[in-house]
């Protein structure tokens, strides 16, 4: 386990402008979103927005994840994936999500996910999750990965491989058919071949015209996930796997979520489609 010291709160840049040409969320500058109220299944029209949108955003990661070394801090991160969209003619969808302030998510060391980008300095030795999602022409995508920055110790390293394939297993799961715990299944089972805990509280979600649907993708065998899969349905898997346990402590600011025993954290997610098959990645660069 990496001896690195636990993550303290730093300083945080003031909100990044957005040209006014760029098409809002319906969210922004509100507390809260409308709930949706639409279909989970899309039409095709939807759905080729949706790969612009996911394309951009999984762009826009790989290029904020390009500068990931030590002694960058996470708000030159923010601010490289924010000028990518905006060049891209994309909106950060985190930028003011229920106040959220800024363009992506930066998540490291035992942060689980919704970390704040701020003046904290990279590490040599600590692992950074990245969470990028991008909307233009209506629609959202979204996606995020966890990276090595310099020399990262061995079971913090293969936390991140296996994550990454716990993603990828739950992808093959997808069938048109299958009940959504399968996904969960998959996910839970191959973790626990590790030991690894499975955050439950936070989850996948569909994702369409609205950030969040209310479609929710538990990442364990939840017996209350019983949705059947469908062609066209759009939604995130986004495992979240620990060292320790899966409980969590959330600090002071109301976002970043930290395991309760410190213990380091990965996370991997893609936004998908059903297909009469399988399932699409529409978060693809």
């Amino acid at each position: 386990m990496s001896g690195q010291s636990l993550l303290v709160p730093g300083e945080i840049t003031p909100v990044r402008s957005v040209p006014g040409n760029i098409r809002r969320p319906e969210y922004v500058g509100k507390p809260a979103p409308t709930p949706y109220t639409g279909p989970e299944v899309q039409d095709a029209d939807t759905i080729e927005r949706m790969r612009v949108a996911g394309r951009i955003a999984a762009q826009a990661m790989e290029e904020a994840a390009k500068h990931i070394v030590p002694g960058v801090t996470t708000d030159e991160l923010d601010r490289v994936a924010h000028e990518f969209m905006i060049d891209h003619g994309a909106y950060p969808s985190t930028l003011g999500y229920r106040g959220f302030p800024k363009s992506l998510c930066s998540s490291l060391n035992e942060v689980i996910c919704h970390g704040i980008p701020d003046s904290t300095v990279l590490r040599d030795g600590d692992i950074v999750n990245l969470d990028v999602t991008a909307y233009i022409n209506g629609v959202h995508g979204d996606n995020n990965a966890t990276y090595l920055c310099g020399d990262v110790d061995e079971e913090s390293r293969l936390l991140v491989e296996r994550t990454r394939e716990s993603l990828n297993r739950a992808i093959k799961a997808v069938k048109p058919g299958r009940q959504i715990n399968v996904i969960g299944r998959v996910i839970e089972s191959y973790a626990k071949r590790f030991g690894y805990g499975v955050v439950r509280d936070f989850t996948g979600h569909g994702i369409n015209t609205s950030f969040h649907s209310g479609l929710i993708i538990p990442h364990y065998d939840s017996p209350h996930a019983t949705t059947v899969m469908q062609p066209g349905m759009t939604f995130t898997i986004e495992p979240m796997l620990t060292l320790g346990t899966h409980e969590y402590d959330m600090w002071e600011d109301g976002w970043t979520v930290v395991t309760k025993d410190r213990k380091r954290t990965a996370q991997f997610e893609h936004t998908l489609v059903v297909t009469e098959t399988g399932a699409e990645i529409l978060t693809l660069p």
